[in-house]
Parts: C-alpha cells; sequence; structure tokens
C-alpha cells in the first residue's frame, strides 16, 4: 500500500477514503506516514506534521 493516502478527517478521527502510506503536512508538503498522524484540521480538512506546523497555518489564516 505505497502512495499517498486520501483521507477525511473527522473529530478525533478520520476515515480512509483512498488507501496509501502516508498524506503530506498541508503547511511543510512533508509525508506523514499514516500511523503517526496525530495532527489535522476537521474544518480545513488538511493534516499537519507537527504542533509547530499548527500553530504556522492558524497565524497564516489571521493575516
Amino acid at each position: 500500500m505505497a502512495g499517498e493516502a486520501e483521507v477525511k478527517f473527522l473529530d478525533g478521527d478520520f476515515r480512509i477514503v483512498r488507501p496509501g502510506a502516508f498524506v503530506r503536512c498541508a503547511v511543510t508538503d512533508l509525508p506523514i506516514p499514516l500511523e503517526e498522524l496525530k495532527y489535522w484540521s476537521v474544518d480545513r480538512q488538511e493534516a499537519y506534521s507537527t504542533p509547530e506546523a499548527v500553530l504556522r497555518r492558524q497565524r497564516e489564516s489571521r493575516d
């Protein structure tokens, strides 16, 4: 199951729409293995690699 997955982000969980090994961080574009995915936005339907990436995205949306 190599390649990028398509994921639906839910509150406290996510659902795999298209199987794959990873998703990409919306801020850094780094691949995030699905088993390591911890941070995402339900509203934006975006994944984030680190808490810092989450904060960066929040700051960008306020500007």
